[in-house]
C-alpha cells in the first residue's frame, strides 16, 4: 500500500496511486497529495450517513418481512397503510424539474443507448463511436433480414441486392419522394445548398418534405459525394460512391446508407464489470480517461492484420441554408458509478476501514471530464459544459438526496459551477418506484434521465416480497400487474415532472444480441410507450434499433401520455406470488425453472469468478444467447433462493441440480481460452462455490445483491498461485456483448 502522508492518510493500492498521479492528474492542476485528502474528506463526511441509509434499508425489510410472515400477500389496502405507517410509502408530491445546460441528446433527440463495460477499452470505443452505423452492414450481417441462400464469401451480391431492396423499402417510408420510389431513383443531385433533386426513370423530383433535406457533402459537380437527410432529430446519410462493389450495384451509386444510431452511450462503472482490487478499477478508469481527453486507442488482431481503434471525429457537411454543418461523431457519454453499498478494498482510510467506492467513482468520473471541460480534450463530448453521471441502487429519496450531496461536494472541491454534475437516476429499486415523484423532486435541478429494468427491479421485487409466499416463475413476471404499473407509472411521473424537451425516459436492454429480427419486430414498443431511449446491446443493434425512432415521434407520443391518467402506484404493491402457495405448480414446471435459472447463474458466475467478465453473451439453457449481468444473476439467485425458503424444492435437489448444470455450462465453455471445467473439482472451484453461495445467502443477502459473494470469489480466484481467474483483455474482447463491427 501506499505512504500515507502522499495521499491524505489513506492506505491507496500502488496502481490506483500511480494512475492518479501519472494519469489522471498529469494535465491538470491538481496535485496528488489534494486529490487524496478529497477522497478522504468526502469520504469521511458520507460514510456515516450511508451506514445510516443502508440501515434504514435493512430496518425496513425486517418490518416488512414480518408483516408478510403474518399476512400472506395480504390485502394491497392493508398494506398500503402499513407501508405508509413504518415511513416506506411516502406521501405523492407533484416534482417539476428545472434542469439547466443539458445536452441536445439527451434532452431533444430520441434514440438508442448503448451500456458498456469500462474495462474494454475497444468495446468502449466501438461504443463511442456508434453514434454513426451502416445500415446497410447492420441488414447484411444479421437476421433482420431473411437469409434465403448460403451467402458466398466475401460479398454476397444476392443478400446485397436483398439489402438495397430493404433499404429503399425503409427510405420510402420514413422520407418519401414527391413521385415514386426510392427504388427507381438514379442520381440524387444538389443543384444548389438547399435543394435536393431526385432523378427517377421517370423524371425528376423531389422529396414529400423538402423540409427533411439537411446537407450533403460536396462531389463532382451538382453530383454530391453524400446526402444528409433528417427525420425527429435523427440524421441519415446516404453514401454516394459507384466506384465501390455495392455503389456499382447499386442504382444510384449508393455505397451506403450511415444512420445515427446510438445518439448516447453509459460507460459502466458497476453491473457489468468485474472491478475487484485497484488494479481492476485503474483498466476502468483509465478506459474513462481517455475517452473524455479523445486519446484512448486499442489495438488488436482482426482477420490476419493489426488494427488500431480510436475516437471518431465530427462530421461535416454543407448545411441545406449553405453554411458549414457539424455533427457529433461520437456518441454522448455518460458514466455510471457505483451504489452506495459498496465498498473498495483498495484504499483504505488510516483504521484500515474500506472507503466508499462510490466516493472515488464521483471524483474520478468528475476529475477526468475537466479535460473535456476545460478545452483540453482532443475532442469534445459535452457542449453545455455539463457530466453525466447515472447513479443505480437508490433506495428512495434519501439516498437519492445523498447522491446529489456527494455531487455537489466533489464540484465543489474541483471549482465546478454547481449543477455541473447531473445525475441518472436507475429506477430498480421497489423503494424508488413507490416513491418516484419524491426521488425526482430531490434531484430536480440536476436529474437527466430516469429509467425502468426489468431484471435488477424484479430482484429487488422478489427480495421486498421474499415471505409474502413463493414467486412465480421468472418468465412470468412480464405478465404481473406491479410490472405494468412500474412501467407505466415511470413514464407518467416523468412526463408530469417536465421531462419532455429537458431529460431521458428510459427503457431496459434488448437482452438476445443475435435476434436483431426479433428486436425489430418488438423493441418499438419502447418509443411508442413514451420512452426516449431504451438499451441495446451492441452498435449493430443500436442502426437497427434507430429505426425505431424514425417511425415514432416520441415528443408527440409524451405529449399525447402527459394526458393520460397517472397510473395507481398501488399497483406496484401486488406481491407477485404463486396462488395456493405454488400448491399448484407442475413438479416438471418446479424442475425446470430450477435448472433454467442454475445454468443461468452458473454460466455468468464462470466468467465472472474465473476470468473477471463482468458481461457477456452466455447461452442459456437452449443454447441461445443471452446478454448476462449482476442483475439477471441477482433475479436468478433470488428466484431460487425464494422457492427454496417455501419449500417448492429442497436443498438437495438444489445442490443436485447444479453440479448436473455445471457439467453443462462446462462443455458449452469448453473452447473459452484459459477456462477451468467446475466438474474436475466442484468442492474446489470458486465459481461453482461462488453459484452456491448466491443461493443459499440469498435470503440473507442484504437486497438480494451478488456484489458481495462475487467480489469474494473473484478475489480467492486471483490469488491462486497459478493465476487462474487473471483478466486477459483478449478473453474479455470476445465475449462482451459489444461485438466489433
Amino acid at each position: 500500500m501506499s505512504d500515507a502522508r502522499a495521499t491524505g492518510g489513506l492506505q491507496v493500492d500502488p496502481a490506483l496511486r500511480d494512475f492518479v498521479a501519472g494519469e489522471l492528474l498529469a494535465g491538470l492542476d491538481l496535485e496528488p497529495e489534494r486529490f487524496w485528502s478529497t477522497v478522504a474528506e468526502l469520504n469521511e463526511r458520507f460514510a456515516g450517513r450511508v451506514g445510516q441509509l443502508l440501515g434504514r434499508r435493512d430496518e425496513l425489510q425486517q418490518q416488512i418481512d414480518d408483516w408478510h410472515r403474518e399476512h400472506g400477500v395480504g390485502d394491497v389496502e392493508a398494506l398500503e397503510a402499513f407501508l405508509t405507517g413504518i415511513g416506506y410509502l411516502l406521501p405523492l408530491e407533484d416534482p417539476t424539474v428545472s434542469v439547466t445546460r443539458v445536452d441536445r441528446e439527451i434532452a431533444e433527440v430520441a434514440g438508442p443507448q448503448l451500456v458498456v463495460p469500462a474495462t474494454v477499452p475497444r468495446y468502449a470505443l466501438n461504443a463511442a463511436n456508434a453514434r454513426w452505423g451502416s445500415l446497410f452492414d447492420a441488414l447484411y450481417g444479421t437476421d433482420a433480414l431473411p437469409t434465403e441462400h448460403e451467402l458466398a464469401p466475401g460479398y454476397d451480391e444476392r443478400r446485397g441486392a436483398q439489402v438495397i431492396a430493404e433499404a429503399d423499402r425503409l427510405l420510402d417510408r420514413f422520407f418519401p419522394l414527391a413521385e415514386g420510389s426510392h427504388a427507381d431513383v438514379v442520381a440524387y443531385r444538389v443543384p444548389s445548398p438547399g435543394e435536393l433533386a431526385v432523378d427517377t426513370s421517370a423524371g425528376s423530383t423531389g422529396l414529400a418534405d423538402p423540409a427533411q433535406f439537411a446537407g450533403h457533402r460536396p462531389g463532382d459537380g451538382d453530383r454530391p459525394a453524400a446526402v444528409l437527410l433528417r427525420r425527429n432529430g435523427l440524421h441519415l446519410e446516404l453514401t454516394i460512391d459507384p466506384s465501390t462493389r455495392v455503389g456499382t450495384q447499386h442504382h444510384a451509386g449508393v455505397s451506403d446508407a450511415v444512420l445515427e444510431s446510438a445518439v448516447s452511450t453509459i460507460v459502466d462503472l458497476e453491473d457489468s464489470v468485474a472491478t475487484v482490487d485497484g488494479p481492476d478499477k485503474v483498466g476502468a478508469y483509465r478506459t474513462w480517461l481517455g475517452l473524455r481527453t479523445g486519446e484512448l486507442t486499442a489495438t488488436f488482431g482482426k482477420g490476419g492484420r493489426t488494427v488500431t481503434r480510436e475516437v471518431h471525429g465530427d462530421r461535416t457537411y454543407v448545411g441545406a441554408d449553405g453554411g458549414e454543418l457539424t455533427l457529433p461523431g461520437r456518441s454522448l457519454l455518460l458514466v455510471r458509478n457505483v451504489g452506495h453499498h459498496m465498498r473498495l478494498d483498495a484504499v483504505r482510510t488510516a483504521d484500515g476501514e474500506p472507503i466508499l467506492e462510490e466516493v472515488l467513482d464521483a471524483l474520478v468520473s468528475a476529475t477526468a471530464a475537466l479535460y473535456d471541460l476545460r478545452g483540453q480534450a482532443r475532442f469534445s463530448n459535452t457542449r453545455t459544459g455539463s457530466v453525466y453521471i447515472v447513479k443505480p441502487k437508490m433506495h428512495g429519496p434519501d439516498e437519492v438526496s445523498l447522491s446529489v450531496e456527494l455531487l455537489a461536494a466533489v464540484e465543489e472541491a474541483l471549482g465546478l459551477e454547481p449543477t455541473t454534475l447531473k445525475i441518472g437516476i436507475m429506477d430498480e429499486e421497489k423503494r424508488t418506484s413507490v416513491n418516484l415523484e419524491a426521488c425526482i423532486a430531490r434531484a430536480a435541478d440536476r436529474v437527466i434521465f430516469v429509467n425502468t429494468g426489468f431484471l435488477d427491479r424484479t430482484g429487488d421485487e422478489i427480495h421486498t416480497d421474499f415471505e409474502a409466499g413463493p414467486v412465480v416463475r421468472k418468465d412470468d413476471q412480464r405478465s404481473q400487474t406491479w410490472l405494468k404499473t412500474y412501467e407505466d407509472r415511470n413514464v407518467d411521473v416523468a412526463l408530469r415532472a417536465g421531462f419532455a424537451g429537458q431529460a431521458q425516459i428510459g427503457k431496459g436492454m434488448w437482452a438476445k444480441p443475435a435476434a436483431m429480427r426479433e428486436m425489430l419486430d418488438t423493441k418499438g414498443g419502447h418509443p411508442r410507450a413514451g420512452a426516449n431511449t431504451a438499451w441495446v446491446p451492441s452498435p449493430t443493434a443500436a442502426t437497427l434499433h434507430a429505426l425505431h425512432y424514425l417511425e415514432t415521434d416520441v415528443l408527440a407520443v409524451q405529449e399525447e401520455l402527459r394526458q393520460r391518467p397517472l397510473a395507481d402506484r398501488r399497483g406496484l404493491l401486488v406481491p407477485p406470488v404463486l396462488p395456493d402457495g405454488g400448491a399448484g405448480l407442475a413438479e416438471e414446471d418446479r424442475r425446470h425453472e430450477l435448472e433454467t435459472n442454475a445454468q443461468s447463474i452458473l454460466g455468468y458466475v464462470v466468467r465472472w469468478v474465473g476470468l473477471g467478465i463482468g458481461c457477456s453473451t452466455v447461452p442459456d439453457l437452449e443454447g441461445v444467447g443471452l446478454m448476462e449481468d449482476r442483475a439477471t444473476l441477482r433475479i436468478s439467485s433470488q428466484q431460487i433462493a425464494n422457492w427454496l425458503h417455501h419449500g417448492l424444492v429442497e436443498e438437495g435437489q438444489v445442490r443436485e441440480t447444479f453440479a448436473r448444470m455445471a457439467a453443462v455450462v462446462d462443455e458449452q465453455n469448453a473452447d473459452e481460452p484459459g477456462y477451468r471445467p467446475m466438474c474436475a473439482d466442484l468442492d474446489g472451484s470458486p465459481s461453482f462455490q461462488a453459484a452456491l453461495d448466491l443461493v443459499f445467502s440469498g435470503r440473507r443477502e442484504p437486497n438480494g445483491y451478488t456484489e458481495r459473494a462475487l467480489t469474494t470469489w473473484r478475489q480467492r480466484a486471483k490469488s491462486t498461485e497459478d493465476g487462474q481467474g487473471q483478466t486477459r483483455d483478449a478473453v474479455v474482447a470476445d465475449r462482451t456483448p459489444s461485438p466489433a463491427p
